[in-house]
């Protein structure tokens, strides 16, 4: 079975929504921690630090 390499518009929704969800469930106190442990997590099942660090790259675009 073949996996996705990237997700579409409804996809990326679905991870958005999900993500909102977590951290208002996390509350402001642990919030951060939880961002940082999902990062790591989604770093491990990516598999590879340097796509890792293109991402946090691109993330702090236009912030």
């Amino acid at each position: 079975m073949n996996k996705p390499t990237s997700l579409d518009i409804a996809g990326l929704e679905k991870v958005y929504d999900n993500l909102a969800e977590a951290i208002d469930q996390a509350g402001p106190d642990k919030s951060e921690l939880f961002l940082v442990k999902l990062a790591l997590l989604n770093a491990q099942a990516l598999g590879d630090p340097a796509v890792f660090e293109a991402h946090i790259t691109s993330a702090f675009k236009d912030l």
